[in-house]
């Protein structure tokens, strides 16, 4: 069965006086049992895989559509799973192995993050005690978190998204009501998204047995994180100043900061690779079983792009990094030429989900939200220099979400991603 068209609609009826009913464009989800996770990956993709977002998607092996004035894929990929989609319109303009079902490694504090993100305005305070890191894993990425040392949400999210930090992770769990709740309500957003290869079992995603995701699942969860405007700015600050101890000095108590850097090497860059020309983001990972892993979000021309790669072979210096990049170019040139091999489907609840009055729609920590405008048309700025590090921000011209006179919003395929915050290339 070939992978949905964007002609393929279903009816909605929406209770209005205004609108009787609607067509809303969705996906068909092929959607299979979700299989039981295993403890360590195979050395060859399963035979079968989830359908979600099409057939060709739990295919093994690469799944494009070659044409005439498509470019050719890079030949140098040698990554176990990857996925490149349109961030706004769900198309998969190509896939190897998208359902695969591998150790995620950090990438699976983007699930962490757009679960729990919207909890706690970013103004509230914690003082860290003994409990709160009491179990995090030996070896983890720590972002030099104190106890007994007072921080902010805002704080410990920077940890979070630029230092990947496990000791940051599990503050926020706590905060959260703890690690078995905070992984119990990421499973359950998963399912809502429709991420059904994904299994956590820890809120980090440090090594543990079952804890699984796929590409497919990835770049799902980085899309819906990215309709948040805390995660955008977050996933996209290069450089900020994080807490440090509590010293004395000529008797007064003053708190010191040291500056903590983006680990995202496209976003970063470092001595072998250079800035993403317009990347913003998302999240990347590195663990024994899980090896690199990555998911990545840039802009070019008004086009939007996800890349997720897990995983590759090769052991060069940032070698998931460069394969990124590669298939950021190839989906570049491909865009509007490429015919999809399948689509990111939406949340369950997506063509049901209310717009009233006062609802936290951008996603914003706290609940106070800036009603993501569409009219904001995407313009450039000098990089800035400063304690944030972000570079550039930009407004994606488009639309936002449709807002009917019944109260209701309809998420078509189309998901604008307004007031993103991109930083663009060095020269």
């Amino acid at each position: 069965m070939p992978a949905p068209m964007k002609t393929a609609r279903r009816a909605l009826l929406v209770a209005s006086a205004v609108v009787s009913s609607l067509a809303l464009t969705a996906p068909v989800s092929h959607a299979a049992p979700k299989p039981s996770p295993s403890t360590s990956p195979s050395a060859t993709p399963p035979a079968g895989m989830s359908t979600v977002g099409g057939e060709r998607l739990g295919q093994a092996g690469t799944q494009v559509n070659l044409a005439s004035g498509v470019p050719v894929l890079p030949k140098d990929l040698t990554a176990r799973s990857w996925v490149i989609a349109d961030a706004e319109s769900g198309d998969v303009l190509a896939a190897h192995n998208a359902h695969w079902r591998l150790p995620p490694a950090s990438t699976m504090k983007m699930l962490f993050a757009d679960t729990v993100l919207p909890k706690f305005p970013k103004s509230v305070e914690h003082k860290v005690v003994p409990s709160d890191l009491a179990d995090v894993g030996a070896g983890s990425s720590m972002v030099g978190i104190k106890e007994g040392e007072t921080y902010s949400v805002h704080d410990l999210w920077l940890g979070v998204f630029l230092r990947s930090g496990n000791d940051a992770v599990h503050v926020l769990s706590k905060m959260n009501g703890g690690i078995d709740n905070t992984v119990k309500e990421m499973n359950e957003h998963a399912e809502e998204l429709q991420a059904l290869d994904t299994n956590a079992v820890s809120p980090d995603g440090y090594d543990a047995p079952h804890q699984v995701s796929s590409a497919y699942d990835l770049t799902l969860i980085a899309r819906s994180g990215l309709q948040k405007k805390d995660f955008r700015e977050y996933c996209s600050t290069v450089t900020a100043k994080f807490p440090g101890s509590t010293a004395k000095k000529k008797g007064k108590s003053v708190r010191e900061t040291f500056e903590i850097q983006n680990t995202n090497r496209l976003l970063a860059g470092d001595s072998d690779i250079p800035v993403y020309q317009g990347i913003a983001g998302v999240k990347n990972g590195n663990t024994t079983n899980a090896g690199a892993t990555f998911t990545g979000v840039a802009e070019r021309n008004g086009k939007v792009l996800l890349v997720t790669v897990m995983n590759p072979e090769k052991s060069e210096h940032n070698e998931v990094y460069k394969e990124t990049a590669r298939l950021f170019d190839w989906g570049f040139k491909a865009a509007g030429k490429v015919q999809p091999v399948g689509e990111l489907v939406p949340p369950k609840s997506a063509a049901q989900a209310s717009a009233q009055p006062g609802s936290n729609n951008s996603g914003e920590a706290g609940g106070t939200g800036d009603a993501e405008k569409s009219s904001k048309s995407a313009v450039g700025a000098s990089a800035a220099s400063g304690s944030t590090g972000i570079g550039v921000a930009l407004g994606i011209a488009g639309g936002a979400l449709v807002l009917l006179a019944a109260g209701v919003f309809l998420i078509n395929r189309r998901w604008p991603l307004p007031d993103l915050m991109r930083r663009r290339g060095r020269s």
